[in-house]
């Protein structure tokens, strides 16, 4: 399921923008400099032995540290999936990975990892698991679609 469709579906409203193909956060800074609210930038990622797997949310400005998130997330140590496990765990290719894409986690194997600036900002923005289209939420109607899934959201 796309994820306007799921949103609508869900009654939760957003804003999309398109904009050219974007594969790295300062590429979709560029192109997204006039959207109003917080870019974001999301890690999928791993534990060594490939047993849990933690999307990552920051935002877009912050440099992720994975030492510090490896020790909060109670991980050993961290590294970033591989390709493989991204299509595999979430449906999605490198450079869309976004929180809409635990739509397709019906296993619900993945935790979600918000960082708490994320979770303070008025409005938040995500690419809708392409990279040629950014939605903006209000931080009440991203509350609402994070309620709306099963899996585990932590705070950091």
């Amino acid at each position: 399921m796309k994820p306007e469709q799921y949103l609508d579906s869900h009654n939760i409203t957003y804003a999309r923008h398109e904009h050219p193909p974007v594969f790295t956060v300062e590429d979709g800074l560029a192109h997204t400099a006039r959207i109003p609210g917080m870019a974001c930038k999301n890690l999928f990622l791993r534990d060594q032995n490939k047993t849990r797997y933690l999307l990552a949310v920051i935002p877009a400005n912050k440099r992720a540290d994975l030492k510090s998130l490896a020790l909060v997330t109670s991980v050993s140590k961290l590294s970033f999936a591989s390709p493989k496990d991204l299509e595999e765990k979430l449906g999605l290719t490198p450079g869309s990975v976004s929180p809409f894409g635990l739509i397709n986690d019906v296993s619900l194997h993945v935790e979600l990892w918000i960082d708490n600036e994320v979770s303070r900002a008025p409005i938040v923005t995500f690419h809708p698991n392409q990279n040629t289209a950014t939605l903006e939420l209000t931080q009440e109607m991203f509350q609402r679609y994070l309620e709306s899934l099963k899996h585990s959201l932590h705070t950091f």
